[in-house]
């Protein structure tokens, strides 16, 4: 079976998030992020560029979960996918575009936090188990390869 994958996004929350309930009752997270750019330089360092700003929103479970967590100046990672869309103001169209987080969480590279495992102990089914004909590949390296096969 081939891997799933969607588009992803890192960055930091650059405005305090916001939470609204639509009239079906589905609630909405938003925030303004922003995404760091760098430039790589000729010797092989790196020049910090400024960052763009962009529009996050997350829908029902995601978005509570979301708002309860995050605060302006966290760093996340989300998965999901962009949304363009039209809006009028003042008159005249413009194109916008918003990523549509189905999941996010913080960024472990930058963030310290401890891990709460309660919940899944006492949530643990036999899906949540391997296979019972699964053996784990082995991660030893030989010459010319590593245990990712890169």
């Amino acid at each position: 079976m081939a891997i799933k994958t969607q588009q992803s996004l890192t960055g930091f929350i650059a405005t305090e998030p916001q939470r609204s309930v639509n009239d079906d009752g589905v609630v909405r997270f938003y925030a303004r992020i922003g995404q760091p750019h760098f430039r790589r330089e000729p010797d092989g360092t790196f020049t910090e560029l400024e960052p763009t700003f962009h529009d996050l929103v997350a829908f029902r479970s995601a978005a509570e979960h979301a708002f309860g967590k995050f605060a302006k100046g966290d760093r996340f990672v989300a998965e999901g996918y962009v949304h363009n869309y039209q809006t009028e103001q003042s008159g005249a169209i413009y194109e916008r575009e918003e990523f549509i987080a189905k999941r996010i969480g913080h960024d472990l590279t930058v963030t310290n936090y401890d891990v709460d495992r309660t919940r899944r102990a006492a949530h643990t089914t036999a899906r949540d188990m391997p296979a019972p004909e699964f053996t784990p590949q082995s991660t030893a390296r030989t010459a010319g390869s590593s245990a990712l096969g890169r």
